[in-house]
């Protein structure tokens, strides 16, 4: 079982980390994809999006893969079902991200340890934007 970085390194990382792809973006401004990119934005975080359907969600420029991001991303913010994490796998170990950050009800210890083995990060289960709210800065 993979654990999950503590409270407090969980906040250093999000202090550090401001570049976040949002991997499965919504272009419905309801969805909670979309919601939590908005609120990284409102907090200072340069963030784009990663969905192959469209190129624009709402002012946020999302692209149709992460290797199709032109620089480098601290944090991917992942917003797809469990099942699939394994098929974003290549495209994560591609941008070698600092951390990969599955969202609240979304864990693959399998698919993942590849990823950690080569020294990113893994967050689980846990919402980027209620950790972001824990921390004081």
């Amino acid at each position: 079982m993979i654990q999950n970085p503590g409270s407090n390194e969980i906040c250093d990382i999000l202090e550090k980390c401001k570049t976040i792809a949002v991997l499965g973006i919504s272009k419905n401004p309801s969805k909670i994809s979309r919601t939590i990119a908005e609120y990284l934005i409102d907090n200072e975080y340069n963030v784009v999006g990663v969905n192959p359907g469209f190129s624009d969600a709402g002012g946020i420029q999302v692209y149709p893969t992460l290797n199709d991001v032109p620089f480098d991303i601290d944090i991917v913010n992942v917003f797809r079902r469990s099942e699939t994490i394994s098929e974003i796998i290549p495209n994560v170990l591609g941008k070698k991200p600092k951390v990969l950050w599955l969202q609240l009800g979304i864990r693959n210890n399998e698919a993942v340890k590849q990823a950690q083995e080569l020294g990113i990060k893994i967050i689980q289960d846990k919402c980027i934007k209620i950790e972001h709210q824990k921390c004081s800065w």
